[in-house]
């Protein structure tokens, strides 16, 4: 019974952990904006341009995708230390939530490059499978936004939270969804996302005929 007990709270914090990084990751897709304050530069930037090119985001180091998630976490250990509550399930929520973008990256890369590990844990639904995640990045992109397993997205979903939650928002301050440029049909993409953009490999006819230009 004891080590039942103990399974059940990791789950719950394993959820916790997931559905706070849902909550973060919708007010990025749904009210963050490139102007917004501090936080504009820092992180609605990238997650524009994620939502731009899905696998921009791969390239980055751990430190360069999660440096603001383990600035938070750091916080949160002290302020548990001082509180006195550093238990083990602060540890294994903040484990959990400064390596929820590296979650997420998996789920964008090939099995190839996510190594034998990381694979098996997707099969078996403990990390979250690229299937499902795919969800979030099908037009409209307003689904599935929490990023850690498998279990919390198909019942936020049932339920409609999300949309729910931005029509409370709107009743109570008129601010309604942004528009993501990177739906079809919902403007231009601006110029500074498209500098992101990896550029097309070059053919070797194509070198060959540069060479012949330039001699």
């Amino acid at each position: 019974m004891h080590n039942l007990l103990i399974l059940l709270q990791a789950l719950g914090v394993i959820l916790l952990a997931d559905f706070l990084a849902g909550v973060f990751h919708w007010l990025e897709d749904a009210y963050g904006t490139e102007d917004t304050p501090v936080l504009g530069p820092l992180v609605i930037r990238p997650n524009i341009v994620h939502h731009h090119y899905p696998r921009f985001f791969t390239k980055l180091t751990w430190w360069q995708s999660s440096w603001d998630l383990l600035l938070i976490g750091v916080l949160m250990i002290g302020g548990a230390a001082w509180a006195g509550v550093l238990t083990w399930h602060v540890w294994l929520f903040v484990l959990l939530s400064i390596n929820a973008n590296q979650v997420h990256k998996w789920s964008h890369q090939t099995r190839a490059e996510n190594g034998r590990v990381v694979s098996f844990l997707q099969d078996c639904w403990i990390l979250q499978t690229p299937r499902q995640h795919a969800l979030h990045h099908t037009d409209p992109k307003n689904t599935y936004y929490c990023p850690l397993t498998n279990l919390l997205n198909p019942t936020l979903e049932f339920i409609g939270l999300w949309p729910k939650l931005e029509a409370v928002i709107e009743a109570l301050t008129g601010a309604t969804h942004r528009k993501d440029a990177s739906n079809r049909g919902e403007g231009p993409t601006p110029a500074w996302v498209i500098e992101h953009r990896r550029p097309a490999p070059v053919k070797t006819t194509d070198v060959a005929t540069t060479d012949s230009l330039r001699g």
